[in-house]
């Protein structure tokens, strides 16, 4: 078991890279036996990144894109294919929740680009890879959705319309490629700290009204997602297709919402000082 959970011999692209998750994700399949192609689009941080999975003996190449533009990631996927040869591992991950609104506050515009980026470049990506992994007849699909496309998220519609959208893209493009050897499958994250959520991690009293709804009581680090997304990238999981694996510390076992959560701390706190204990936090 501890042979297939790795990418030795695996070549994979990762959308989104050069940051945050995307980077976390890059970073650890290297570690894991892959070489990596990183599609961004701020050349000089592809760059970083590249230099540090070379210091780990694989192979990175970086390709500035912006995968809101579907004729970009045709010549991305173009120019990897031409590199590579061949691509095992394709990793949906570039995305972003914008600027809150309230939905009749919303331009039109700015729907459009949460679903460009979201929910269009993951189907625009796999529209492009998908003849050679099918004709391959191997290889796994990732696509990293969100919390939010499993249920409403106030201020945030099209951002929660646009991964609900990418789940059930990974299910039907499950069903539908499952016979040729293909998978794929979804990551599921809660709230991640990450450069796109600093101004909700960092506000004390923000941040601890969100995770008030996370029973493990803490923001993820991006290094907390990687085992999910190496063990779905990996032969380990050859089985595993049309899958949504949640790493959320929990939030996702609060369907009735926070109440719960709130009265079992709050009779957590009440039992440590009846029996002089300190309740954890």
């Amino acid at each position: 078991m501890t042979e297939t959970i790795a990418l030795h011999g695996k070549k994979a692209l990762v959308t989104g890279a050069s940051r945050g998750i995307g980077r976390a994700i890059a970073l650890d399949y290297a570690r894991a036996g892959a070489d990596v192609a990183l599609l961004a689009r701020t050349e000089e941080l592809l760059d970083v990144l590249a230099s540090e999975i070379r210091a780990l003996g694989r192979i990175a190449l970086a390709v500035p894109c912006d995968v809101t533009h579907p004729e970009q990631i045709t010549e991305a996927v173009d120019t990897v294919l031409e590199e590579f040869d061949v691509v095992d591992v394709v990793t949906n991950n570039a995305g972003g929740n914008g600027r809150p609104r309230h939905f009749l506050d919303l331009p039109r515009a700015a729907w459009d680009e949460a679903m460009r980026l979201n929910l269009y470049s993951a189907a625009d990506l796999c529209r492009a890879m998908g003849p050679h992994l099918t004709a391959r007849g191997q290889g796994a699909v990732l696509n990293v959705a969100s919390f939010a496309g499993q249920g409403g998220v106030p201020l945030l519609s099209p951002y929660a319309a646009a991964k609900a959208g990418l789940i059930s893209l990974t299910q039907s493009l499950a069903a539908e490629w499952a016979h040729t050897g293909v998978r794929v499958n979804a990551l599921v994250p809660g709230w991640v700290a990450t450069d796109l959520t600093t101004p909700l991690s960092t506000d004390a009293q923000l941040s601890a009204g969100l995770l008030q709804s996370v029973p493990a009581g803490r923001w993820a680090a991006p290094e907390d997602l990687t085992g999910a997304a190496v063990y779905l990238a990996s032969d380990a999981a050859r089985m595993v297709t049309g899958a949504c694996l949640t790493v959320d510390g929990g939030m996702s076992a609060l369907r009735g919402g926070t109440t719960m959560l709130q009265l079992s701390r709050a009779a957590g706190a009440a039992a440590a000082e009846d029996t002089g204990h300190a309740a954890r936090p």
